[in-house]
């Protein structure tokens, strides 16, 4: 079975009584495959706003291909990735592809005409499953409108699944905000370790499945003599100096300056002026940007590129190999902070992480976050192990002495690469049996991260009785492999449907040839 919803009588004795009659209420006794069988097909809605959901979204899909045992069709909102997997999006992603409260005010009035669409889309397509990534402002307001409109009109609407857990434990008062998501989401699908016991004590069905960038592992390794516990990805980078006829002596830094057009012209004009302060004092400086499978990006960056203070490699979007290779062929990187500091992790490139937005944007995050890091790396070990440039911090000079410090302390890289490895170890679920079951797996350090733990209002030592982090039960193929962020699909477990609320000098360097 796909999915089957039932009521877990057993449960009622810890629930209040509104909240077991809303569950009482709320059960759909039939299963996603018996209403496919009705239909002779699986038709799944999904809905990704990031270049990072883009790549989830589509590795969900490759996987709902393998494991449905009914023809499966798609529809929704996403990229190039979830393109090629057989979505024909409603519109391009990058018209929802804003992070910010202040950065969204320009954008409010297409936003909800994209919202509108999506529901309209999403109710003529009559999915058995919806699936939302991330971008919880979109998501959410979806996800709670259409429950509102199937909720009352049919018995059997469909399953709602939101893949990455909003940040609850970095912001003041964020997991008392987790129970109303119940209404109008079924399951989470966690990517870190200690989000599905939080998620269950508040009323919410979760499964951690691991981080998605884990899954590069995968990709690359496919066909090479790798080692499963060697999570870490090596480029080639003779190849990559080869191919584009970088000298011995050429002193490469990484540069990601972000997925989202708003974010890449307000930090790619920073980093510029950071790289003009260190061309002098590094000599045979390369930058290689890699740039996002975004439009709006992608046009940006060509009509500023020629206005760079050093050499530059433009390195799009998509390419893995060619990825890790620019990353294996640099000494450090500088990023804005986002999934691709989880990247660099597995490249096991040292680098230094930057952000800036809107200034009543960075007023707001600093009165409310409850964390001292914004990085995933540093969140999780609870140190500054990586250099973090945040808001009024983030300028040219103060990024080009971090920088160079970097650059120069073999100390200091070589404690990011070994904080790496544990760093990864934290994201991925173990316990592989020889037939491909991971069973009452914790996460590979054998405790949780330390700022999330102690962060908690009620105190994630209890929480855990310890050191311990418990993440369930999953069935699937080995790590990283695709089908453990589909688990919860193919296991006969209680899913429970809510009713809701009603809611209302430049140089280009080409490749050799």
């Amino acid at each position: 079975m796909l999915v089957r919803t039932i009521i877990d009588i057993k449960n009622g004795a810890k629930m209040g009584f509104s909240s077991l009659l809303r569950r009482s209420f709320s059960v759909w006794s039939g299963t996603v495959v018996d209403m496919g069988n009705k239909d002779g097909e699986l038709r799944v809605f999904m809905v990704a706003g990031e270049v990072s959901g883009d790549s989830i979204a589509s590795r969900l899909m490759v996987s709902l291909k393998k494991l449905s045992p009914l023809p499966i069709r798609f529809s929704g909102v996403g990229g190039p990735r979830m393109s090629k997997e057989g979505l024909e999006s409603l519109f391009p992603m990058e018209d929802i592809s804003v992070m910010g409260m202040w950065e969204l005010l320009p954008h409010l009035n297409k936003f909800r005409v994209r919202l509108k669409e999506t529901i309209e889309g999403a109710i003529l397509f009559r999915p058995h499953v919806v699936v939302t990534v991330d971008s919880k402002g979109f998501s959410f307001r979806l996800l709670k409108q259409l429950r509102a409109r199937y909720g009352w009109q049919e018995s059997n609407g469909p399953l709602h699944f939101h893949y990455v857990a909003p940040s609850f434990w970095a912001w003041k008062g964020g997991e008392a905000r987790l129970k109303g998501l119940a209404n109008f989401v079924d399951h989470i699908l966690c990517i870190l370790p200690n989000e599905e016991a939080v998620c269950k004590l508040n009323g919410l069905d979760a499964t951690f499945v691991g981080h998605p960038v884990l899954e590069d592992i995968v990709e690359f390794n496919l066909g090479k003599q790798a080692l499963p516990h060697d999570l870490k990805i090596e480029g080639n980078s003779e190849d990559f100096r080869r191919e584009y006829a970088l000298s011995p002596g050429a002193a490469v830094i990484s540069l990601l300056p972000g997925s989202r057009l708003q974010e890449v012209i307000r930090m790619l004009s920073i980093f510029s002026h950071a790289f003009d302060q260190l061309k002098d004092s590094i000599p045979e400086l390369i930058t290689v940007i890699h740039v996002a499978s975004n439009q709006h990006v992608e046009n940006y960056i060509d009509g500023v590129i020629h206005k760079w203070p050093v050499p530059a490699i433009l390195i799009p979007g998509g390419h893995q190999h060619l990825k890790y290779d620019a990353y294996s062929a640099s000494t450090i990187a500088l990023c804005t902070s986002g999934t691709v500091a989880m990247e660099l992790q597995l490249a096991r490139l040292p680098c230094v992480v930057a952000y800036r937005a809107h200034i009543l944007t960075e007023w707001y995050i600093q009165y409310k976050a409850k964390i001292p890091y914004i990085s995933l790396p540093n969140i999780l070990t609870d140190s500054a192990i990586i250099p973090e440039a945040l808001f009024q911090a983030c300028t040219p000079t103060n990024l080009a002495s971090l920088l160079m410090k970097l650059m120069h302390n073999k100390r200091l890289q070589e404690e990011q690469i070994v904080a790496a490895e544990n760093v990864i170890k934290l994201l991925m679920p173990r316990g592989v049996s020889k037939g491909g079951t991971v069973t009452q797996a914790h996460c590979g350090l054998d405790f949780c991260p330390p700022v999330i733990r102690q962060n908690n209002g009620q105190g994630y030592n209890g929480l855990y009785g310890g050191r311990k982090c418990p993440t369930g039960v999953y069935s699937g193929e080995p790590p990283c492999g695709l089908p453990l962020h589909v688990a919860c699909f193919t296991q006969n477990r209680p899913w429970t449907r809510r009713r809701p609320v009603k809611a209302a000098g430049h140089i280009s360097l080409s490749p050799a040839r």
